[in-house]
């Protein structure tokens, strides 16, 4: 009892923020503070599965307080998290570029954790061999596709996993797999479906070129004519919904034309592994872009999205406002927003921008509106941090420019007194 009331005042302490809480209390989540307005998603930041990572890793420190403690991989996307495993002696297992994992380190009778992605069958196994006690971490919407992709294998079924290959998740998700590959969006599934309505087995210049497009991304024996005759949807939990669900209805919609409607069951199975945190937080983004276009509201000067730069759902909360025309910006702390007016931020490309300009000149004399938003692995004091960086900027910002305005226009009348003629006395 006394490991889990310390647990949740360390983590307290370190994640939570006054000035988001105060937002939350209001009905619209909007508050107005030094000049600026800021309306905050309705859902955001911490996701339940997080902080149940969060809350099990820093237990397992306090638990075993005489053991060395290892950990697979970055526990989530945060570097603050991170940064505190790392403060409590907490040992990151090393991997080189390939993923490849040294795990020479860990000892019998060590603790180690496991992140909130999961991690691969291969790691259980040499841990399981070291004799080592193990800490689960894993998010239950990670093992909830975990258990797809095991019916996929019972069903004989290939797994089309969306996801990004190399991702943390995905890479476990893989794992549980006897075959499978991945799409990391609509543009490789529809080249996918391409192939299986149309490639002919003796067509090897095409089934070259799949293979070469998806060389890492499928397992090691894929044959394409082979293993794409039956499939089962899976997908990373952290992925745009909407585009998982066209992902599935393509599917559906080549193998129905393949074999027919009658056979789809026996061709195509689909079961819904989107995380419902990763859901409303995407819907929570539309729902300002919606205030942004709204007729009764002034628009949004943009969109703050914060959260780690290698962070798959805040990237794709961000996807949601660049893809509706809304100015927006990916930051992944508050030292990213620059007292000269910049800021640094990652696009949805996945290039990192140093130096674009933030606040834009006004000529209506009407507040800074900012929406605020971020992913399932930022905490609240991280996003508070940003938003006071913002504020200190607009107030440096605008009230410089009104003072400079206030200056111009003193000597504009200066001048034109000085110049004025003087009647004359005849």
């Amino acid at each position: 009892k006394k490991v889990k009331k310390d647990v949740a005042a360390d983590m307290k302490s370190q994640f939570d923020s006054t000035m988001m809480n105060t937002m939350k209390e209001t009905p619209n989540f909007k508050l107005e503070k030094d000049g600026v307005e800021f309306f905050l998603a309705k859902d955001h930041g911490f996701c339940w599965g997080v902080e149940r990572s969060i809350n099990l890793a820093y237990s397992a420190v306090e638990t075993f307080p005489d053991s060395q403690l290892h950990i697979t991989n970055e526990l989530i996307h945060n570097p603050m998290v991170n940064d505190r495993l790392h403060s409590k002696n907490v040992n990151f297992i090393v991997k080189d570029e390939d993923n490849n994992k040294d795990f020479s380190a860990i000892q019998e009778g060590d603790v180690v954790m496991l992140p909130a992605f999961g991690a691969t069958l291969d790691e259980m196994k040499i841990l399981d061999a070291k004799n080592v006690k193990v800490v689960d971490t894993t998010c239950p919407w990670v093992a909830k596709v975990w258990n797809t992709v095991h019916t996929h294998q019972v069903r004989g079924l290939t797994s089309v996993i969306h996801g990004k290959y190399a991702h943390e998740e995905t890479m476990a998700t893989k794992s549980m797999c006897e075959t499978y590959v991945c799409v990391k969006n609509l543009d490789e599934a529809e080249y996918l479906a391409d192939f299986i309505s149309t490639a002919k087995p003796e067509d090897t210049e095409r089934t070259e070129a799949f293979m070469k497009k998806f060389s890492k991304a499928c397992s090691p024996h894929f044959d394409p004519h082979k293993h794409l005759v039956k499939i089962g949807l899976a997908n990373q939990t952290t992925m745009y919904k909407k585009e998982t669900r066209a992902i599935g209805q393509l599917l559906q919609k080549t193998i129905m034309g393949r074999f027919g409607p009658d056979l789809i069951n026996d061709h195509y199975y689909e079961f819904d592994t989107i995380c419902d945190a990763t859901q409303v937080r995407q819907d929570a983004v539309d729902e300002l872009c919606n205030l942004h276009y709204s007729k009764e509201e002034n628009k949004l000067d943009f969109i703050l999205v914060v959260g780690g730069f290698d962070s798959s759902n805040t990237a794709h909360l961000l996807e949601i406002p660049q893809m509706r025309g809304v100015r927006s910006y990916h930051i992944n702390e508050a030292d990213c927003v620059h007292a000269d007016n910049t800021i640094k931020h990652r696009t949805m490309e996945g290039d990192i921008i140093e130096n674009d300009a933030l606040l834009l000149p006004k000529t209506d004399g009407r507040k800074l509106r900012v929406g605020v938003t971020s992913g399932a692995s930022t905490p609240d004091k991280e996003v508070q941090d940003a938003l006071g960086r913002i504020m200190m900027l607009s107030k440096l910002y605008y009230q410089n420019s009104e003072e400079k305005e206030d200056s111009t226009e003193e000597e504009r009348t200066s001048s034109s007194d000085a110049t004025t003629p003087i009647a004359s006395c005849n």
